[in-house]
């Protein structure tokens, strides 16, 4: 079966700004996430890349544009699924305000518990998305054989739970996983098992740097902003 190339979208207005973005229109690449974007195809090159699958969001759109320009022979297919989950009422809000709402608590424990109001729960939100990735890794095999690579351009909370699901993890355990702005994570499928070949990839280890305010020990809902 394939080897699925998962890309971050680039560093977004949102991210800096500390907003929960989720499905909200019309959140862009900052100036750092469209260079992340613009460095997107020297990462990848080499790498015979079959098939481009991106969330319909913006941000995602706007990520894999500079690799679409480098390789006209792609086109990107849109695909729901592995758009961002719908965090409904929290959408658009400051994450330093929704640290202290109760529903936090669960999403950070007990993410398989936890369903955002107005919105959608974290189990629905990794079952499309794994539902999607069995689907086009058969069309992709079907099109391009069992060796061929595609790539897809999600959300972190999409990109975690899938890392999960590969690995055999329960959901409450995927906060534990994360990945930065257009970082890669590569999976490899198998008709036994899948293998986890890289995890949120950045090339870049200035985010290992220790901080002058050590990192929370929650998770970052939606992703987080990466490196400063």
């Amino acid at each position: 079966m394939p080897t699925l190339i998962l890309v971050r979208h680039g560093r977004s207005t949102a991210n800096t700004e500390g907003l929960l973005a989720g499905r909200m229109p019309g959140i862009a690449l900052d100036e750092r996430g469209a260079a992340q974007a613009a460095a997107l195809p020297g990462r990848l090159e080499g790498l015979p890349i079959s098939e481009v699958v991106t969330s319909p969001l913006q941000r995602c759109e706007e990520t894999v544009r500079p690799l679409l320009d480098a390789r006209p022979e792609l086109r990107a297919h849109t695909d729901e699924r592995i758009g961002e989950c719908d965090y409904g009422d929290w959408s658009g809000r400051k994450l330093a305000e929704l640290k202290d709402e109760p529903l936090m608590e669960i999403v950070q424990a007990h993410p398989s518990a936890a369903a955002f109001p107005g919105g959608e729960s974290m189990r629905a939100m990794q079952t499309r998305a794994a539902e999607a990735v069995r689907e086009w890794n058969a069309r992709v095999e079907r099109d391009h054989g069992a060796d061929a690579v595609y790539l897809m351009c999600s959300h972190g909370d999409i990109i975690k739970s899938l890392v999960a699901e590969a690995l055999g993890l329960h959901l409450d355990l995927f906060q534990r996983i994360a990945v930065e702005p257009c970082s890669i994570t590569a999976i490899r499928y198998t008709r036994l098992r899948p293998f986890l070949l890289r995890l949120g990839d950045t090339g870049d280890f200035a985010s290992l740097v220790p901080r002058e305010e050590p990192p929370a020990g929650d998770a970052a809902v939606g992703g987080g902003a990466g490196a400063p």
